[in-house]
């Protein structure tokens, strides 16, 4: 899978994913530091990749859109530690892999994650 992380992510969890074998991209390696989330949405399209963020605004910006895709993590957890996080992500990505590769958010929170199919 190909991720896009957005500036609330940790590096801990883009070097995570990379160890998993995943094409792992944060937006401040891809010059996008200050980018607004339409144009981090629309940098995902483009590339086939998968947002992880801890900004609600991304769910709101494909509702809006009516598109499929790209796939979005969003991070709502009371424990941010990049080890909590990495730990979650994982858990995600071995439950709902298939959701995220057919256009999904994902909410994932400290003891569940909910799994919304794209277009919203």
């Amino acid at each position: 899978m190909k991720f896009l992380a957005d500036m609330g992510i940790s590096k801990s969890a883009v070097k995570f994913l990379q160890q998993l074998g995943h094409d792992t991209v944060h937006v401040r390696e891809a010059g996008m530091k200050c980018a607004l989330d339409v144009e981090i949405v629309t940098k995902a399209r483009n590339e086939d990749r998968i947002v992880l963020t801890c900004d609600l605004d991304f769910g709101d910006i494909l509702a809006a859109s009516g598109d499929d895709k790209p796939s979005v993590i969003i991070f709502r957890l009371e424990n941010e530690k990049p080890v909590n996080m990495n730990k979650r992500l994982a858990q995600v990505l071995k439950e709902s892999s298939n959701a995220l590769r057919e256009g999904a958010i994902v909410l994932v929170e400290e003891s569940r994650h909910r799994v919304r199919f794209l277009p919203i």
